[in-house]
């Protein structure tokens, strides 16, 4: 089973979103606590989040993870000069999200 960001959306239970998940905030603490390892790169000019997960990766649906651990919320698109936090162990990610 693939994990999206729309996996931890809480919905009624006539499938209507009722409510944003807590997944990015799980993620950014996570990575706050140093429960989640991360490394640190400065977002450059033309680069976009889907890229580099797709670089780290090696899928670039997973730039929300990037996103979340950054603490930029949902954003595809940062200005360059952002500061990310790029999670090292994607098992990990989703053992703090289950």
């Amino acid at each position: 089973m693939t994990i999206s960001r729309y996996s931890f959306v809480r919905r009624t239970d006539r499938g209507r979103i009722i409510g944003k998940s807590d997944a990015s905030f799980r993620v950014y603490r996570a990575v706050e606590t140093g429960a989640l390892s991360s490394t640190i790169k400065i977002l450059e000019e033309g680069e976009r989040l889907d890229q580099l997960a797709g670089l780290y990766y090696q899928d670039s649906s997973l730039w929300w993870v990037i996103s979340a651990a950054s603490g930029i919320g949902w954003a595809l698109q940062a200005p360059p000069g952002t500061r990310l936090r790029i999670p090292t162990n994607l098992g990990d990610v989703f053992s703090v999200l289950s």
